[in-house]
């Protein structure tokens, strides 16, 4: 029986990068995708309202590991080939996008209605109050919270195990089913999320803090 040592922490660690690619594709398509729903979900069309509404419900209330599971096994029902990469991705982009759409919601909101009525006296259309005045404020709201997110989004990736993806919790699987102890190397797994995790953690705490003080002035 092998025992748990450099090269099956290394195993674990080179695990690492997949979580670092899948939080990376998770977040960048949830950003992009996010902000459409949420410029939705503010738009003066009731339509798009509605249907984002509808789009934020569905992910938010519905858990991620429900989600992985239909696109992963629901697409070959469909004559869909997907391999665990593909179904990893659209499933953390579909509901990194729900989450961050409602967060970012709050802090286009959040602008002070002044602007808005100032921006509409000046007679901009709605792309540019929204590319001038409003967006360019509610970036800096939202910043510390989309930056604890992402910390939410790279644990999110660990489920991704279930359906097979190699990122750091399987192949802490694979190495415990070889060496038969687990207290190692999920202290490993656990011990290298942290690394990844804690630094984020930190910037966000320290962005909220910098943020309060501004508001104080």
């Amino acid at each position: 029986m092998r025992t748990f040592g450099l090269s099956e922490f290394l195993f674990i660690l080179q695990a690492a990068q997949w979580t670092l690619a899948l939080s990376a594709i998770a977040f960048v398509g949830g950003a992009l995708l996010g902000l459409v729903v949420a410029l939705s979900r503010t738009s003066e069309s009731a339509v798009a309202r509605n249907a984002s509404r509808v789009f934020i419900q569905v992910f938010q209330g519905t858990p991620l590991l429900l989600q992985l599971f239909l696109i992963f096994f629901g697409a070959p029902v469909l004559g869909l080939d997907i391999n665990p990469w593909v179904a990893a991705g659209v499933a953390l982009v579909l509901n990194s996008a729900a989450f961050l759409a409602e967060i970012w919601r709050g802090c286009i909101e959040a602008v002070p209605r002044g602007q808005w009525e100032a921006a509409q006296a000046l007679n901009l259309s709605y792309i540019n109050r929204m590319r001038f005045v409003v967006l360019p404020q509610a970036f800096k709201i939202a910043l510390p919270p989309t930056v604890g997110y992402t910390v939410q989004i790279i644990k999110g990736t660990s489920l991704a195990a279930i359906i097979g993806f190699t990122e750091i919790t399987r192949a802490g699987q694979i190495i415990n089913n070889a060496t038969f102890q687990p207290l190692h190397v999920f202290t490993t797994v656990a011990a290298l999320y942290f690394v990844i995790c804690w630094p984020l953690s930190l910037l966000a705490a320290r962005m909220e803090r910098k943020r309060a003080r501004a508001l104080a002035r």
